[in-house]
């Protein structure tokens, strides 16, 4: 179920009319919370409710045994983890490994066709497998380390880690941050309630007006067969789909965290104003803040984090970029897309260039247009439908063949002039929520409430009149 459909703003109605009393009973309420859930993840395919299930009541399993037979707490974590990152294996990357394996054996002249042999409903890929996946398999690795007491309540475990708003894309939701508050009766004021409603409509002005606009434009570029040889047209294309992906991914946040306060709950931010950063390490921590804590907390430090030589901690970070690369797609895209972040992050920790730029007067600014065409680069990667295609757009991108005019030709004066007032529109508001962040005291005071509701308003009219192609979350791919 797509939160930008009307059957979801059906369901969110249905939800919130019954809360009130569903959430004063705690079994009743987990009830609630689990039939709402399932309802909504079902509702794209039905079948894939028992995956969910099932990754589910392995770690649950695992949980309550690890208490009771401490001494076989690795063999149970290892059989968790097993489950867990089998499914992946099975419904996310058997077809990868089928096609490379093919590969490989033509090479040795050996014709077989592995993919062909791989039952159709394998091939599909569950929406949303690698969060709950990754937020079920945290559950069970705080277990074994004794950080987190598991729950006997199965349907207190479910209401955890099913939760529809964060169910499918995130942000990934910690059992030690969730299930204390599952727990309480929850409570959403007056304040609280105006905080999410302010989170949605915003969530929902980045995804259908941001998002799906510019979305139309870079998914014609991606998908036209004749390359464009042009510099400027894709410095222009790949800056369009790096708001695109930015607001599509923080815009689904956004409406989660605020369907969470509604309901009286609390998510962690995940998002806070990447575009901004100065460094590859300062953008790793502010994009998709609980996916990159996920794996700094139970990848990167578990192999020995940043202890020891540092060659040992220059390969860490490097395997828990690529494990991060090969999480978000199975291609060889994505492991590339990984790698060159890594490389990126070697040479600023041996170079310190970030640092060094900041130093000088304006630095701070130098340092962040080098951090967005680094990361400008390696999204091309990240969004090419092959490695032939990223490859041929790089190579454009810095041939520097062709002046604005000939992007003007291939784009229509028209699309890039609709493109330019997109993407200023969202740096604009990049920029200037950053600054109100960073409380600097020059800015105005934040608006009074009459006119908070007027804007909120005046953003709903503009969603609603100027929304682009209705497109699912890029995210739901992952």
């Amino acid at each position: 179920m797509l939160f930008n459909s009307p059957v979801f703003l059906i369901f969110t109605a249905l939800f919130f009319a019954g809360w009130p009393l569903a959430k004063r009973q705690e079994q009743f309420r987990y009830f609630y919370i689990v039939v709402f859930s399932f309802v909504f993840y079902g509702w794209w395919d039905w079948r894939f409710l028992f995956l969910i299930i099932g990754s589910g009541l392995i770690d649950y399993a695992a949980g309550l045994a690890m208490v009771r037979f401490d001494s076989r707490r690795k063999l149970l974590l290892a059989l968790s983890l097993l489950g867990n990152i089998g499914s992946l294996m099975v419904f996310k990357y058997s077809g990868f490994f089928a096609e490379n394996l093919t590969w490989l054996f033509a090479q040795a002249g050996v014709q077989i066709a592995l993919r062909e042999s791989i039952p159709e409903f394998v091939l599909i890929l569950p929406v949303g497998i690698s969060f709950y996946t990754f937020q079920s398999m945290s559950y069970s690795i705080d277990v074994y380390k004794r950080q987190l007491e598991p729950t006997a309540n199965i349907l207190q475990f479910f209401a955890f880690l099913a939760f529809f708003p964060q169910l499918v894309a995130g942000p990934i939701v910690r059992a030690a941050d969730l299930l204390p508050q599952l727990k309480l009766v929850p409570r959403a004021d007056e304040a609280t309630r105006w905080e999410g409603t302010k989170l949605i409509v915003h969530g929902f002005a980045k995804k259908v007006f941001i998002a799906d606009n510019l979305a139309f434009y870079v998914t014609g570029a991606f998908n036209d067969p004749v390359h464009s040889p042009s510099s400027w047209y894709w410095w222009v294309i790949m800056t369009a789909f790096a708001f695109q992906i930015y607001c599509d991914f923080s815009g689904y946040s956004d409406i989660a965290r605020g369907l969470a306060k509604w309901a009286g709950y609390d998510f962690l931010v995940n998002f806070r104003h990447p575009y901004v950063a100065t460094s590859l390490r300062d953008f790793w921590s502010r994009w998709h803040i609980s996916l990159s804590t996920w794996f700094r907390d139970y990848v990167y430090i578990p192999l020995g984090g940043s202890r020891g030589s540092r060659l040992r901690s220059e390969s860490n970070m490097w395997t828990t970029m690529l494990v991060s690369g090969f999480w978000h797609g199975a291609a060889w895209n994505f492991l590339i897309w990984g790698g060159l972040h890594a490389l990126g992050m070697s040479i600023e920790r041996f170079s310190r260039w970030p640092q060094r730029l900041m130093a000088l007067p304006g630095g701070r600014h130098l340092a962040s247009l080098v951090l967005l065409l680094e990361v400008w680069v390696t999204w091309v990667f990240f969004r090419a439908t092959s490695l032939e295609q990223a490859l041929r757009i790089v190579a454009s991108m810095f041939s520097f063949h062709g002046g604005p005019q000939m992007a003007v030709d291939q784009l229509g004066g028209v699309k890039l002039l609709n493109i330019g007032i997109i993407i200023i529109i969202a740096a604009l508001r990049e920029y200037w929520f950053f600054l109100r962040l960073d409380e600097r005291r020059f800015l105005p005071r934040p608006l009074d409430g009459p006119v908070q509701v007027a804007a909120l308003a005046a953003i709903v009219v503009v969603c609603v009149f100027f929304r682009g192609p209705g497109s699912q979350f890029i995210y739901f791919q992952f």
